[in-house]
């Protein structure tokens, strides 16, 4: 080391690289690339236990924790595991971009992603840390303003006035100013700020008439409501009964074959990739058929996901079918499983129209007789004729995209098998179903790395062809090919000649579902190989090939296509790291419906990444919940709002649940029972009201706009932990500047708030003259509180000294009066506050059964 230091001295410059040296000024290090293993962990544990065993000095590097945890284990599992195991090779990280040997030093350094073959991944961890974790709110989508319909849970539909500074026992509060039917006010005390949505019907177009306060009419409108509902949610939940009660496979634990396969994979795990990854396994696993739904961006690795399914499945001697909606896509996912499992001899086979009639029979016959492992294809494999040996999973890409007849015959042929569908833009029934629990849902909404948002721009008016020549000129200038979708396939040829008019010189060729399957396919890998400069083609490459190298895309007469469509036909570009551009090319606004107009602004709104959940949860709120349960429901979205039709919906299906499907549902009735959201539920109470003698406010002064401190409340009062209150007050700091002091009482009386509802209480409240901190607990018919939680609060009163709590007997309910320490401070006092209700709150053990009498809330 020491005589390599003073040979370089000498230079200013010096450089490292892998060619053969040369010249007086080199020094040949004898150092050896890392050999190729491809994942060949039984190679790889001979080649290590070989070097141990010579003396020399091994060490492997990873990215991260993580990957080092996942190699350990794999080299842990096998026939020469205990020959490494007497001596494990050196494990660092982070990584290299490549590994090599150093003969004379008796050193082999290994980087663990070129173990797999895959490519380096670097900031992994900073990737999963900057995981989003908040949930999606339809009110979190939706800009407030002065006139605004708000639906009031218990009060009913009225007009958003603003805020309004009101003094109550000589401390400013904020309160939200509704006005109902014959000019009637309402102020919303913040804490009840939670029971507030904002009115929306979906295709509704007439304005729905304001309630009327103290009338009784708004209650009668709900329990109809919900009455109705739960007549019909009754066969939706029968049917799920029913799924859940039968029998299906229960597939293995992982062995070393599936932790190899999945370590091939390319690129690192995603942190969604992991957890919807996870989900499938614990569903696979479980006796009864797994029905989940991923949601993810195009490009999100959903297909990852499945093949890891597909993978676990064939290890139990299962077989699994993989429906895709389009040829197109068939071929896609023919190649992308052939190459990820023929490595574990996994046979897969396509059946689509691009086979021809003898290579069908062939493949047909082979998948009777449990030759082969997967089966992709389009509707074609719904077909009587198509006869599996012993299906264990099916995969379906794509459900919306089928017609009636084939979701009938899908089923009668999931009953009792797998199932596993993947969307980018589930269709609001699909959604819906998801949302209420009737089919299990995982989101992936985490980028890979280095992805860009595609620009989204929506061009309107007779005449945008300067627009498309500057862009098609930028486009092919960078070597970049274009995607030219039009609606219809009678005028495609004219679109097509739109382009040669505006570059002479490009390549453009046409596809469309009439040609000929040979043509389809030859003019796509023509495209794929860059022979094919601008593609102008119907919706049939919707679901088509991936091309990293198709950035820019035109899409003709955009306002005839659907949401789900057109986020699918965008999702053809910006596949790679470059910059991606999509054109909607519509006619003048005044020849819009309005549902055209919002769809194409909902497309350039949600042109961030991961927006495909939010895209649907807006179709939701374009197209109404339609034919959700089995009948329209559009009557009940207009009467109370979508936001509370969901909850209502949700809560019909609950009491179903209890009441009328105990047995089938005991295992989630018991989950819930330890939950925050089981507890809230069982107490019958959504919110806790605060009185802690302090103005706890956003100042006009700070925040001026109403819809902006509204929002601010909304999600404060969403909150659900002292981290999440950090983000949305680090987040006013970034925006606003420092906080003021009545924004810093706000945070501490909603950190009392969160604690108090983790209490189970429903109010609490600081009485001044005594100072003394008085918390009111559920009323005494809930009996399962008082049986399992409350008999842990009585053991924490030591914690906080039990002289200086008190238990309070008023009407139904028992209240803890706690004397506190003499404190002039607010902020101070606030504190003690937090602080005595973290040390009554004990933590909550899942129960081992179902309680079998559980009284509801009177």
């Amino acid at each position: 080391s020491l005589d390599l230091n003073s040979a370089l001295a000498s230079f200013r410059k010096f450089f490292v690289a892998a060619f053969p040296p040369s010249g007086a000024n080199s020094i040949d290090f004898a150092s050896r690339a890392q050999p190729a293993f491809h994942a060949n962990l039984k190679l790889l544990r001979e080649h290590l236990t070989k070097r141990i065993a010579q003396g020399e000095r091994t060490i492997i590097l990873s990215e991260s924790k993580d990957l080092t945890k996942r190699l350990k284990d794999l080299l842990d599992e096998g026939e020469t595991a205990n020959a490494i195991s007497t001596r494990l090779p050196e494990f660092v990280e982070p990584s290299l971009a490549q590994g090599f040997e150093l003969p004379h030093a008796q050193i082999a350094i290994y980087t663990e992603h070129e173990l797999f073959g895959r490519k380096r991944e670097r900031g992994a961890s900073a990737r999963k840390r900057a995981a989003r974790t908040k949930g999606i709110s339809l009110r979190e989508l939706r800009t407030l303003k002065r006139g605004d319909l708000l639906v009031h849970e218990d009060k009913g539909i009225g007009k958003f006035m603003g805020l309004e500074t009101i003094v109550v026992g000589g401390k400013k509060q904020e309160v939200v100013r509704l006005t109902y039917r014959d000019n009637d006010v309402l102020f919303v005390n913040l804490d009840y700020i939670g029971r507030l949505s904002k009115y929306s019907s979906g295709e509704v177009a007439e304005a729905p008439t304001l309630s009327k306060l103290g009338s009784g009419e708004w209650e009668r409108t709900k329990e109809r409501t919900k009455k109705r509902l739960k007549d019909i949610a009754r066969n939706l939940i029968q049917l799920y009964a029913k799924r859940r009660k039968s029998e299906g496979f229960a597939f293995s634990a992982d062995d070393v074959i599936q932790r190899e396969m999945e370590a091939a994979f390319l690129y690192d795990d995603t942190p969604d990739q992991e957890r919807a990854t996870e989900d499938l396994k614990r569903d696979m696993q479980s006796v009864h058929p797994m029905d989940r739904l991923i949601c993810g961006d195009v490009g999100y690795g959903k297909t990852e996901v499945a093949m890891r399914a597909a993978m676990k499945a064939v290890l139990d001697k299962k077989q699994v079918a993989v429906l895709v909606p389009t040829t197109i896509l068939a071929e896609q996912h023919f190649r992308t499983f052939s190459d990820r499992l023929d490595r574990f001899g996994v046979r897969c086979a396509a059946l689509s129209r691009f086979r021809l009639p003898n290579e069908q029979k062939g493949i047909l016959r082979e998948l009777a007789e449990g030759k082969i492992d997967v089966l992709i294809g389009t509707h074609r494999i719904l077909s009587k004729d198509v006869i599996f040996k012993d299906l264990g999973l099916l995969i379906i890409d794509e459900e919306h995209r089928f017609g009636v007849r084939a979701k009938e015959a899908l089923r009668e042929m999931r009953a009792n098998v797998d199932t596993l569908t993947l969307t980018a833009t589930p269709i609001p029934r699909t959604l819906n179903f998801s949302l209420l629990g009737a089919r299990d849902l995982s989101i992936m909404e985490t980028p890979p790395r280095n992805r860009l948002p595609i620009m989204t721009e929506v061009l309107t008016g007779e005449d945008n062809s300067y627009v498309l020549s500057e862009a098609v000129k930028r486009e092919l200038a960078r070597g970049g090919q274009i995607y030219a979708i039009n609606d219809k396939v009678h005028d495609l040829d004219t679109f097509a000649d739109s382009f040669r008019r505006i570059v002479p010189g490009a390549r453009v060729e046409m596809v469309h579902g009439e040609m000929p399957p040979t043509q389809i396919e030859r003019t796509m890998k023509d495209f794929i190989e860059r022979r094919v400069d601008i593609l102008a083609a119907t919706k049939i490459v919707e679901s088509g090939l991936d091309v990293p190298n198709a950035n820019t895309m035109f899409i003709n007469r955009a306002q005839n296509f659907g949401l789900a469509e057109l986020y699918q036909l965008r999702g053809r570009v910006g596949r790679s790291n470059e910059q991606a551009y999509c054109y909607l090319l519509a006619p003048p606004v005044s020849r819009l419906s309005q549902d055209a107009l919002r769809r194409l602004e909902a497309m350039e709104e949600f042109s961030d990444l991961g927006a495909g959940f939010q895209l649907a949860m807006r179709d939701l709120e374009i197209r109404g919940a339609g034919n959700l349960l089995g009948a329209e429901q559009s009557g009940f979205i207009a009467e109370i709002g979508f936001d509370l039709y969901q909850k209502t919906v949700e809560e019909a299906v609950e009491e179903l649940k209890r009441e009328e499907f105990r047995e089938v549902f005991a295992e989630d009735l018991a989950r819930e029972k330890r939950s925050a959201f089981g507890r809230k539920r069982l107490t019958g109470e959504s919110e806790v009201a605060v009185s802690l003698g302090v103005a706890a406010l956003i100042p006009e002064a700070y925040i001026e706009d109403d819809a902006e401190r509204f929002g601010f409340y909304q999600r404060m009062a969403g909150a659900a932990n002292d981290e999440a209150l950090e983000e949305i007050a680090q987040e006013m700091r970034d925006r606003f500047g420092p906080l003021p002091e009545e924004v810093h009482d706000l945070m501490h009386v909603t950190k009392v708030r969160v604690r108090a509802k983790a209490l189970g209480a429903r109010h609490v409240v600081f009485e001044e003259p005594t100072r003394t901190l008085r918390i009111l607990l559920p009323q005494k018919v809930e009996s399962y509180y008082y049986q399992h939680t409350f008999p842990k609060i009585l053991d924490r009163f030591e914690s906080i000294g039990k002289q200086n709590v008190r238990l309070v007997s008023e009407r139904k309910a028992l209240s803890l009066v706690v004397r506190l320490r003499a404190r002039e401070d607010g902020e101070e006092r606030i504190r003690e506050i937090e602080e005595v209700l973290t040390k009554l709150t004990p933590e909550l053990e899942e129960p081992t059964a179902v309680p079998q009498a559980v009284e509801e809330p009177a």
